[in-house]
């Protein structure tokens, strides 16, 4: 299907939230909760509702990634069994984004299913400022699953949002913490969603802040920035990689070709846009595409705007 927008958009890229729940409370993401979460009881759609979407998602738009979000994907107890069914149908390239506290049990059989790519969110590098991001302690059970990952021959990338007041004293650490593992990592500028809805510039650490501290320690040269690519990249002199997924002050709204699919089954082609489409009303290949359609005009031209959608139910 030839779905095109007028900056030429299509949609090559699905995220696929897998639940809307998580074993960690991060800031950005909740209210900062210390809640546990239960999750074992809790029924998850089957591997065969979203393979059944992704199929046909496929069919029409040549899908090239998937990337698997949650909540946090790795509570989803059906994973390993929805990798092995995208890997079935021929799409490229399968990602995952998680917080990696069950990455160390969970990596060799995720990379035999067909797993290749895992984005670690990681937003800071001493306990109590892990605690102040997450509300959780155990920083290194995500350590652990980073180097089990790595052990396993996963490509890592971290990814680190930055909220002022919060954690912006931690580029510095991740940075090198990153480095020393030949690790890229990008940091993020807080999104305007859910809670901070309407009030998340407080927070705003931005793009040219974050390279004003690494400037303090590194020289570092821009590098050409991929279409359709979330982040702006630099190289340091001694070949570190580093990105920033500016949101607010630098988006890239113009080339996206994101489309994300929810735990319910519902289509949104913007986090900008907080109306979901329901797949489950498409019961042709006409009916899909129009709405695909519907996603596409979602699509913010320049810049975004945010919306009370919350992160944990659509997985950024």
């Amino acid at each position: 299907m030839l779905l095109n927008d007028k900056f030429g958009r299509s949609f090559k890229t699905l995220r696929v939230s897998l639940l809307s729940t998580c074993n960690l409370g991060c800031v950005y993401c909740t209210m900062g909760t210390e809640e546990e979460v239960l999750i074992d009881r809790k029924p998850q759609p089957s591997a065969s509702f979203f393979l059944n979407h992704i199929a046909r998602l496929h069919a029409q738009l040549n899908l090239q990634t998937i990337r698997f979000t949650g909540g946090e994907p790795l509570l989803y107890r059906e994973l390993p069994q929805a990798i092995k069914g995208v890997k079935a149908l021929g799409i490229p390239d399968i990602k995952l984004t998680t917080n990696a506290f069950l990455l160390d049990r969970m990596a060799p059989a995720l990379k035999t299913a067909g797993l290749r790519y895992v984005n670690v969110s990681l937003d800071a590098m001493d306990e109590e400022s892990f605690f102040r991001m997450t509300r959780r302690r155990q920083l290194d059970r995500t350590l652990k699953g980073i180097e089990t990952a790595l052990a396993c021959g996963l490509d890592v990338k971290i990814n680190a949002v930055m909220m002022k007041g919060k954690n912006d004293d931690q580029v510095l650490p991740l940075l090198e913490y990153a480095f020393e593992r030949g690790i890229a990592i990008r940091f993020l500028e807080v999104m305007t969603m859910g809670h901070l809805f309407g009030h998340g510039q407080e927070y705003l650490f931005s793009q040219d802040e974050i390279l004003n501290v690494i400037a303090s320690e590194y020289n570092f040269s821009k590098q050409h920035r991929k279409s359709s690519s979330t982040a702006n990249y630099w190289q340091t002199t001694e070949g570190g990689v580093f990105g920033i997924i500016a949101n607010d002050t630098e988006p890239f709204c113009q080339d996206c070709n994101r489309l994300r699919l929810d735990a319910e089954g519902n289509i949104y082609g913007c986090l900008s846009n907080n109306h979901a489409i329901a797949l489950s009303g498409a019961e042709d290949e006409q009916e899909l595409g129009e709405k695909l359609q519907q996603a596409m005009s979602q699509k913010q031209e320049l810049h975004f705007t945010g919306s009370e959608m919350s992160m944990m139910h659509i997985g950024g």
